[in-house]
């Protein structure tokens, strides 16, 4: 062999070998993961280590999971607004230890009273034009969020409204640095938020630069209205001063929140939906929201097959994840609505026999194509109320963008657990700030159905059961999830993320109970998510080049790159009852316990 051929020979062995071992490092990235914080008291875990210590803090001084679960979410609207704040709305699991119940607070936005069905649909082309329900005035829907919170906090909270305020306030008025994160989505947003001469005024300086990494941001507008709040109450907000600086509002820029539509808004208690996953009990959000129901959907189909046998990310697990994700958001696209204003099957959704007729149907090594929902109204048995959690009233994604929404976990010294998940929905929600308030108002009006088969922001498609109508709630994907064994707390979770929020969940239970990796190692663990529309199924950077050739060999189209969502995960060991919390490395959240 001449030198030439033995140099070829070694370069080519070379190359091998490193494809080989990037290859390996890139499979094993979640064992790259920091160890998770761990606590034996009390525990919280946000997106802002801010919002976390401002938690921590009210456990410490005695409050309750809470009382410190409001206060975080406080917050979280000052340090984190561009994903939540009292501007928008929220989803709530509680679990009361001492009476061994799990409540489910719903503060989801309503649309307003002069809403229609059309009202986003252009009257010369007949066609939606999407603006109208992303940006401004007119894509903002009655918040709920301060409603939830003053309703948990009256009702099983401990401590007084201006007393959980007070780390708001404080970071309102005194300012912070912004993060990477903050930083980041104030320069994709800036466009859209320039349009609106409050918003510039709190984001922007003179020369219509936004404010970038670590420069301090400064919202006294919010911080007086908190203030406001903790001397009056929720009834400012929703009848008092900050009321009538809403409607103003309102009435000046063509917006349809009117002083009735906020009098007339209540939170709702409902009851959560139950499912099981290999002798563990889910609890999770009902609707409004889709996230439980398709949850326990996706665990049950998944639960047919032997996941912990086939690896974490490997081919036939994602592939498997993928098939039961397609199944379930093609059910999501006709069944689910707010169940004030449709018949949700939620007993079929959640049956284990739906289940079985569901993965009788996926093949383990090629993908099936959806053409559309199930029928699981065949699986309600007769006489079985179809709307299982009515309320009682209580007085193309890109990565990029799905990170809008928050989530916050709690667990106390006596073993209470909060699972909370907060929106605007996307990034700085309609882009307009309330004058003379700090207040950022939602778009959850693009979380309806504009017309039947048109894509909202997250490319999710609705029926007529999520067409817009007065004072219905939009649909959703937020999952705040609780996890129990045999009647002990195991793991409170959730995240932001659009529609990918419910895959998070879903990976992120199944890579702890499946696969035995810590908190921590589940939460940074590469992700895969398919939403039944568009049909492609999406890989964030980590998962292994041949298992993403598999997936394609597979049939599926796959589409690489990017990271989304932020899980913030607490798992109560159930040995010892150390509390371990984990925080997801793709944003700059904290644990934080004691």
């Amino acid at each position: 062999m001449s030198i030439s051929n033995h140099i070829r020979s070694f370069r080519a062995g070379i190359s091998t070998l490193a494809i080989f071992f990037t290859i390996l490092s890139i499979g094993s990235t979640h064992a790259a993961a920091p160890l998770p914080t761990w606590a034996r008291h009390g525990m919280v875990v946000s997106a802002h280590p801010l919002a976390s210590q401002a938690g921590l803090d009210v456990l410490k001084a005695g409050g309750n999971a809470v009382d410190a679960a409001v206060a975080t979410a406080f917050a979280l609207g000052v340090v984190e607004g561009y994903s939540s704040g009292i501007g928008g709305g929220s989803f709530t699991l509680l679990h009361l230890a001492n009476r061994w119940e799990t409540i489910v607070v719903d503060g989801r936005e309503e649309a307003p009273g002069a809403a229609r069905s059309d009202m986003y649909v252009d009257n010369t082309t007949g066609k939606v034009n999407p603006e109208l329900s992303t940006t401004g005035i007119l894509a903002g829907a009655v918040p709920g969020h301060l409603a939830a919170l003053n309703l948990l906090l009256e009702r099983y909270g401990s401590m007084t409204l201006g007393q959980v305020l007070e780390p708001a306030i404080l970071l309102a008025d005194s300012g912070f640095e912004l993060s990477q994160t903050y930083a980041r989505s104030l320069a994709l947003q800036k466009d859209k938020l320039k349009r609106f001469p409050s918003t510039f005024a709190v984001f922007f300086h003179p020369d219509s630069t936004p404010l970038g990494l670590g420069e301090r941001l400064y919202q006294h507008d919010l911080a007086q209205t908190y203030r406001i709040l903790a001397d009056e109450g929720d009834k400012a907000f929703y009848r008092g001063e900050i009321a009538r600086r809403i409607v103003a509002a309102m009435k000046a820029d063509s917006g349809l929140i009117t002083m009735h539509d906020l009098t007339a808004y209540k939170p709702r208690l409902r009851k959560p939906v139950v499912g099981s996953y290999r002798g563990y009990s889910i609890y999770s959000m009902p609707p409004p929201s889709s996230g439980g129901v398709h949850l326990i959907q996706m665990l049950n189909i998944l639960e047919r097959f032997d996941l912990k046998y086939l690896g974490l990310n490997s081919s036939e697990t994602i592939h498997l994840e993928a098939e039961a994700m397609k199944r379930a958001f093609a059910d999501r696209a006709v069944f689910m609505g707010d169940p004030a204003f449709t018949s949700v099957p939620v007993t079929g959704l959640t049956s284990k026999t739906y289940a079985d007729s569901l993965a009788r149907n996926i093949s383990r090594f090629r993908t099936s194509k959806i053409t559309g929902p199930g029928n699981p109204w065949a699986f309600v048995p007769e006489g079985t109320p179809t709307l299982p959690s009515i309320s009682t009233e209580a007085g193309d994604s890109s990565a990029e963008k799905d990170r809008h929404t928050t989530h916050l976990s709690v667990v106390d010294r006596w073993g209470n657990l909060v699972a909370m998940t907060a929106t605007i929905n996307t990034g700085f929600g309609s882009g307009y700030v309330i004058p003379g308030t700090g207040i950022l108002l939602n778009n959850e009006m693009d979380d309806f159905s504009s017309a039947p088969g048109v894509e909202n922001f997250f490319g999710l498609v609705g029926s007529d059961a999520n067409a817009i109508a007065p004072h219905k709630r939009p649909l959703s994907s937020m999952t705040p999830t609780l996890v129990f064994y045999q009647g002990r707390p195991f793991m409170v979770v959730g995240s932001p993320g659009g529609p990918r929020i419910i895959t998070t969940v879903l990976e992120v239970i199944s890579n702890v109970i499946d696969h035995g990796l810590d908190i921590q190692e589940a939460i940074d663990a590469p992700r895969a998510h398919h939403q039944w529309k568009p049909d492609k199924l999406f890989l964030e950077d980590g998962i292994p080049f041949d298992v993403q050739e598999n997936l394609f060999r597979y049939g599926h189209d796959v589409s690489t790159g990017g990271n989304w969502s932020g899980a913030q995960c607490i798992l109560i060991d159930l040995e010892t009852g150390l509390l371990y919390g984990g925080t997801d490395s793709r944003q700059e959240g904290a644990a934080k316990g004691y």
